[in-house]
Protein backbone atom coordinates (compact mmCIF):
# COMPACT_ATOMS: atom_id res chain seq x y z
CA UNK A 1 0.00 0.00 0.00
CA UNK A 2 1.26 3.45 -0.93
CA UNK A 3 0.70 6.17 1.66
CA UNK A 4 0.65 9.88 0.84
CA UNK A 5 1.94 11.95 3.72
CA UNK A 6 2.78 15.56 4.52
CA UNK A 7 5.47 16.81 6.89
CA UNK A 8 4.64 19.81 9.09
CA UNK A 9 6.59 21.63 11.78
CA UNK A 10 5.54 24.02 14.52
CA UNK A 11 8.54 25.81 16.03
CA UNK A 12 10.69 22.78 15.28
CA UNK A 13 8.26 20.17 16.62
CA UNK A 14 7.75 18.02 13.49
CA UNK A 15 4.89 15.74 12.55
CA UNK A 16 3.81 13.31 9.85
CA UNK A 17 0.34 14.38 8.70
CA UNK A 18 -2.08 11.95 7.06
CA UNK A 19 -5.42 12.78 5.46
CA UNK A 20 -7.34 9.80 6.77
CA UNK A 21 -10.90 10.94 6.13
CA UNK A 22 -11.39 7.71 4.18
CA UNK A 23 -10.20 5.78 7.28
CA UNK A 24 -7.79 3.63 5.30
CA UNK A 25 -4.88 4.00 7.73
CA UNK A 26 -4.78 1.39 10.49
CA UNK A 27 -4.64 3.47 13.66
CA UNK A 28 -4.19 0.34 15.77
CA UNK A 29 -0.94 -0.59 14.03
CA UNK A 30 1.41 1.07 16.50
CA UNK A 31 4.45 -0.68 15.03
CA UNK A 32 3.73 1.14 11.76
CA UNK A 33 3.37 4.47 13.59
CA UNK A 34 6.72 3.94 15.30
CA UNK A 35 8.39 2.89 12.04
CA UNK A 36 7.13 5.94 10.15
CA UNK A 37 8.34 8.25 12.93
CA UNK A 38 11.77 6.61 13.07
CA UNK A 39 14.38 9.10 11.80
CA UNK A 40 16.64 6.41 10.37
CA UNK A 41 14.26 3.76 9.04
CA UNK A 42 11.15 5.82 8.33
CA UNK A 43 10.08 9.36 7.47
CA UNK A 44 11.16 10.75 10.83
CA UNK A 45 9.08 12.89 13.18
CA UNK A 46 8.25 13.68 16.80
CA UNK A 47 4.75 12.33 16.17
CA UNK A 48 2.11 11.26 13.66
CA UNK A 49 -1.29 12.89 13.16
CA UNK A 50 -4.26 11.47 11.27
CA UNK A 51 -7.08 13.81 10.26
CA UNK A 52 -10.48 12.13 10.31
CA UNK A 53 -14.09 13.19 9.85
CA UNK A 54 -16.29 13.62 12.90
CA UNK A 55 -20.08 14.11 12.94
CA UNK A 56 -19.96 16.94 15.51
CA UNK A 57 -16.77 18.78 14.55
CA UNK A 58 -15.02 19.96 11.42
CA UNK A 59 -12.41 17.27 11.96
CA UNK A 60 -10.86 14.98 14.54
CA UNK A 61 -7.12 14.98 15.26
CA UNK A 62 -5.77 11.54 16.17
CA UNK A 63 -2.28 12.03 17.56
CA UNK A 64 0.51 9.56 18.32
CA UNK A 65 3.88 10.23 19.90
CA UNK A 66 6.89 8.72 18.12
CA UNK A 67 6.72 5.66 20.43
CA UNK A 68 3.06 5.01 19.58
CA UNK A 69 1.63 6.42 22.81
CA UNK A 70 -1.13 9.03 22.74
CA UNK A 71 -1.60 12.39 24.44
CA UNK A 72 -2.62 15.95 23.67
CA UNK A 73 -0.04 17.85 21.61
CA UNK A 74 -0.30 21.64 21.33
CA UNK A 75 2.17 22.14 18.49
CA UNK A 76 0.73 19.11 16.73
CA UNK A 77 -2.75 20.56 17.05
CA UNK A 78 -1.61 23.83 15.49
CA UNK A 79 -0.08 21.84 12.63
CA UNK A 80 -3.30 19.85 12.30
CA UNK A 81 -5.24 23.10 11.89
CA UNK A 82 -2.79 24.32 9.24
CA UNK A 83 -3.02 20.97 7.43
CA UNK A 84 -6.81 20.96 7.59
CA UNK A 85 -6.82 24.46 6.11
CA UNK A 86 -4.55 23.18 3.32
CA UNK A 87 -7.03 20.35 2.69
CA UNK A 88 -9.91 22.84 2.50
CA UNK A 89 -11.66 21.47 5.57
CA UNK A 90 -11.53 24.76 7.48
CA UNK A 91 -11.44 28.41 6.49
CA UNK A 92 -10.07 30.94 8.94
CA UNK A 93 -11.37 29.38 12.14
CA UNK A 94 -12.47 25.96 13.32
CA UNK A 95 -13.55 23.74 16.17
CA UNK A 96 -12.10 20.23 16.21
CA UNK A 97 -11.80 17.23 18.52
CA UNK A 98 -8.60 15.97 20.13
CA UNK A 99 -7.93 13.30 22.73
CA UNK A 100 -8.60 15.75 25.59
CA UNK A 101 -11.80 17.21 24.11
CA UNK A 102 -12.87 20.06 21.80
CA UNK A 103 -10.54 22.89 20.75
CA UNK A 104 -11.13 26.15 18.91
CA UNK A 105 -8.54 27.64 16.58
CA UNK A 106 -8.11 30.78 14.51
CA UNK A 107 -5.70 31.23 11.59
CA UNK A 108 -4.24 34.74 11.29
CA UNK A 109 -1.57 34.88 8.58
CA UNK A 110 1.09 32.32 9.47
CA UNK A 111 0.01 32.31 13.12
CA UNK A 112 -2.44 29.83 14.60
CA UNK A 113 -4.20 30.65 17.85
CA UNK A 114 -5.27 27.45 19.60
CA UNK A 115 -7.56 27.20 22.62
CA UNK A 116 -6.25 24.83 25.26
CA UNK A 117 -8.18 22.96 27.94
CA UNK A 118 -8.76 24.52 31.34
CA UNK A 119 -6.14 23.91 34.04
CA UNK A 120 -7.45 23.03 37.50
CA UNK A 121 -4.37 23.88 39.55
CA UNK A 122 -0.63 24.26 39.84
CA UNK A 123 0.76 21.56 42.12
CA UNK A 124 3.95 22.05 44.12
CA UNK A 125 6.68 19.43 43.64
CA UNK A 126 9.28 20.31 46.28
CA UNK A 127 10.88 23.41 44.72
CA UNK A 128 9.37 22.60 41.31
CA UNK A 129 5.82 22.51 39.94
CA UNK A 130 3.41 20.21 38.09
CA UNK A 131 0.69 21.22 35.64
CA UNK A 132 -1.53 19.12 33.40
CA UNK A 133 -2.32 20.94 30.14
CA UNK A 134 -3.75 17.90 28.37
CA UNK A 135 -0.38 16.25 28.92
CA UNK A 136 1.50 16.10 32.25
CA UNK A 137 4.34 18.59 32.74
CA UNK A 138 6.96 18.99 35.45
CA UNK A 139 8.26 22.59 35.58
CA UNK A 140 11.67 23.58 36.95
CA UNK A 141 13.09 27.10 36.93
CA UNK A 142 16.85 27.23 36.25
CA UNK A 143 19.61 29.67 35.41
CA UNK A 144 21.46 29.55 32.09
CA UNK A 145 18.94 27.16 30.54
CA UNK A 146 20.87 27.20 27.24
CA UNK A 147 23.66 25.23 28.94
CA UNK A 148 21.46 23.14 31.24
CA UNK A 149 21.76 19.29 30.97
CA UNK A 150 18.19 18.91 29.73
CA UNK A 151 18.53 15.33 28.49
CA UNK A 152 20.08 13.88 31.64
CA UNK A 153 17.99 15.82 34.16
CA UNK A 154 14.84 15.48 32.08
CA UNK A 155 15.21 11.71 31.71
CA UNK A 156 15.70 11.33 35.48
CA UNK A 157 12.57 13.34 36.36
CA UNK A 158 10.52 11.77 33.56
CA UNK A 159 11.18 8.31 35.05
CA UNK A 160 10.81 9.32 38.71
CA UNK A 161 8.74 6.78 40.68
CA UNK A 162 6.40 9.58 41.74
CA UNK A 163 5.20 9.82 38.14
CA UNK A 164 4.87 6.07 37.54
CA UNK A 165 3.59 4.39 35.54
CA UNK A 166 2.96 6.95 32.80
CA UNK A 167 5.83 9.33 33.48
CA UNK A 168 5.83 13.03 32.72
CA UNK A 169 7.21 15.64 30.36
CA UNK A 170 9.84 17.92 31.89
CA UNK A 171 10.32 21.63 31.20
CA UNK A 172 13.28 23.77 32.22
CA UNK A 173 12.49 27.49 32.33
CA UNK A 174 14.54 30.67 32.54
CA UNK A 175 13.19 34.22 32.83
CA UNK A 176 14.32 36.51 29.99
CA UNK A 177 12.20 39.58 30.75
CA UNK A 178 9.15 40.34 32.88
CA UNK A 179 6.79 38.82 30.30
CA UNK A 180 9.23 36.52 28.50
CA UNK A 181 10.77 33.11 29.25
CA UNK A 182 13.01 30.54 27.57
CA UNK A 183 11.80 26.93 27.75
CA UNK A 184 13.56 23.67 26.92
CA UNK A 185 11.62 20.40 27.12
CA UNK A 186 12.34 16.69 27.55
CA UNK A 187 9.33 14.91 26.03
CA UNK A 188 8.10 11.51 27.10
CA UNK A 189 7.07 9.46 24.07
CA UNK A 190 9.95 10.96 22.12
CA UNK A 191 12.33 10.22 25.04
CA UNK A 192 14.56 13.11 24.12
CA UNK A 193 14.67 16.88 24.07
CA UNK A 194 12.49 18.37 21.35
CA UNK A 195 12.93 21.80 19.79
CA UNK A 196 9.58 22.89 21.19
CA UNK A 197 6.56 21.53 23.07
CA UNK A 198 3.19 23.29 22.91
CA UNK A 199 1.60 21.81 26.02
CA UNK A 200 4.92 22.31 27.80
CA UNK A 201 5.31 26.01 27.05
CA UNK A 202 1.66 26.46 28.01
CA UNK A 203 2.32 24.85 31.40
CA UNK A 204 5.50 26.88 31.89
CA UNK A 205 3.77 30.14 30.94
CA UNK A 206 0.92 29.50 33.40
CA UNK A 207 3.31 28.81 36.28
CA UNK A 208 5.55 31.77 35.44
CA UNK A 209 2.65 34.13 34.73
CA UNK A 210 0.91 33.24 37.98
CA UNK A 211 4.09 34.11 39.89
CA UNK A 212 4.67 37.44 38.14
CA UNK A 213 1.09 38.67 37.55
CA UNK A 214 1.42 38.22 33.79
CA UNK A 215 -1.46 36.80 31.72
CA UNK A 216 0.29 37.01 28.33
CA UNK A 217 3.75 35.43 28.25
CA UNK A 218 6.18 35.29 25.33
CA UNK A 219 8.17 32.08 25.01
CA UNK A 220 11.48 31.35 23.31
CA UNK A 221 12.26 27.75 22.38
CA UNK A 222 15.10 26.18 20.42
CA UNK A 223 12.73 25.95 17.46
CA UNK A 224 11.20 29.43 17.51
CA UNK A 225 8.89 31.79 19.35
CA UNK A 226 5.43 31.17 20.81
CA UNK A 227 3.15 33.02 23.20
CA UNK A 228 0.50 31.98 25.70
CA UNK A 229 -2.34 34.04 27.13
CA UNK A 230 -4.75 32.94 29.85
CA UNK A 231 -7.09 33.99 32.62
CA UNK A 232 -6.28 33.32 36.29
CA UNK A 233 -9.15 32.60 38.67
CA UNK A 234 -9.43 33.16 42.46
CA UNK A 235 -9.70 29.41 43.12
CA UNK A 236 -6.27 28.79 41.56
CA UNK A 237 -7.61 27.47 38.27
CA UNK A 238 -6.94 28.86 34.78
CA UNK A 239 -9.13 29.15 31.69
CA UNK A 240 -9.36 31.00 28.38
CA UNK A 241 -5.92 29.58 27.61
CA UNK A 242 -4.57 30.23 24.11
CA UNK A 243 -1.34 28.91 22.55
CA UNK A 244 -0.17 31.11 19.67
CA UNK A 245 2.52 30.43 17.09
CA UNK A 246 3.38 29.40 13.52
CA UNK A 247 2.93 26.09 11.73
CA UNK A 248 4.09 25.27 8.23
CA UNK A 249 4.24 22.50 5.66
CA UNK A 250 7.81 21.36 5.03
CA UNK A 251 7.35 18.76 2.30
CA UNK A 252 5.08 15.96 1.10
CA UNK A 253 5.75 12.52 -0.29
CA UNK A 254 4.70 8.92 -0.71
CA UNK A 255 5.92 5.84 1.12
CA UNK A 256 5.12 2.16 0.69
CA UNK A 257 3.78 0.57 3.87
Amino acid sequence: MELTFYKYQGTGNDFIMIDDRAESFDLENLDLVKKLCDRKFGIGADGLIAIRNHPDFEFEMVYFNADGSQSMCGNGARCAVAFSSFLGIVNGKTQFLAIDGPHDAVLIGDQIELSMGDVKEIAAKSEDFFVNTGSPHHIRFVEKVAKYPVFDEGKTIRNDSGYAPGGTNVNFVEQIALNEIFVRTYERGVENETLSCGTGVTAAAIVYGSQHQQNHVKINTLGGRLSVKFQSNPDGSFNKIWLIGPAEQVFSGKITI
